[in-house]
C-alpha cells in the first residue's frame, strides 16, 4: 500500500509540466532521445558549461523523466552518469481529471517541442520526416478494441530501443468524442444510417 498522499500523484505531473517549461530542459530531453549521454557531453551539443547543466538535469531526474543509465569509469578513479530517457507511464483511469490534465499538457509540450525541433532541422537543411494527422472515426465497441490491438502491436514490433535507425517519437490519441452507448441499448435509427 502507498504512503503517498492522495495528492501525490498529481503534485509529480505538476513536477513534469513544471520540469518541462523550460526551452533548455526540453532540448536535453530531446539529445538524450537520440542516445544516452553524460553531462558534459550534452553540454558540448548546447555549448555550455556542464555545471550549468546539472540544475536542469536534476530537475528533469526529479521530475521522473531521466534516470541514470549507467555510471562510465573516468581517469584517477572517477566516473560520470550517463542519462537516459526514463519510460513514463501515464496516470491511471482512476486519476482525477486535474491529474491527467497536468500529464497531457506536458506531453503535448514535449510533442509541440518536438515538432518544432524537427521543423528548424528541416529549415537548416536537415532531414527530418514530420507526419501529423488528426481526424475523427466512428468506431463500435468492436472496431476500438480492434484499433487499439493494432497500435498495440505496432508499439512492440517497432519498440526495439537497441534496433538501428533514428529515433522518431509517435503519439497515438485515441478519444471518444461522446459517450459509447451502454451494451445493452442500441444506437438511435439516425446514428446507424449514417
Amino acid at each position: 500500500m502507498s504512503t503517498q498522499g492522495p495528492d501525490a500523484s498529481t503534485r509529480r505531473w505538476h513536477g513534469v509540466h513544471k520540469a518541462l517549461a523550460d526551452p533548455l530542459r526540453i532540448r536535453l530531453l530531446e539529445a538524450l532521445w537520440e542516445m544516452p549521454q553524460s553531462a558534459r557531453e550534452l553540454a558540448d551539443r548546447a555549448d555550455l558549461p556542464a555545471d550549468r547543466l546539472y540544475y536542469h538535469l536534476g530537475q528533469l531526474e526529479r521530475a521522473g523523466l531521466i534516470e541514470i543509465a549507467e555510471y562510465r569509469p573516468l581517469a584517477r578513479g572517477k566516473v560520470e552518469r550517463i542519462y537516459a530517457p526514463a519510460v513514463t507511464e501515464p496516470p491511471s483511469d482512476a486519476a482525477e481529471p486535474e491529474e491527467m490534465a497536468e500529464f497531457l499538457g506536458s506531453m503535448l509540450d514535449a510533442t509541440r517541442a518536438d515538432i518544432n525541433a524537427a521543423y528548424r532541422s528541416k529549415q537548416a537543411g536537415g532531414r527530418r520526416q514530420v507526419d501529423v494527422h488528426r481526424g475523427a472515426l466512428r468506431l463500435t465497441d468492436e472496431a476500438l478494441a480492434e484499433l487499439r490491438g493494432h497500435i498495440e502491436r505496432l508499439a512492440t514490433r517497432f519498440g526495439n530501443r537497441d534496433a538501428s535507425g533514428v529515433w522518431t517519437r509517435v503519439v497515438v490519441a485515441v478519444v471518444d468524442l461522446q459517450d459509447r452507448p451502454s451494451p445493452n441499448t442500441t444506437a438511435p435509427e439516425s446514428e446507424r444510417l449514417s
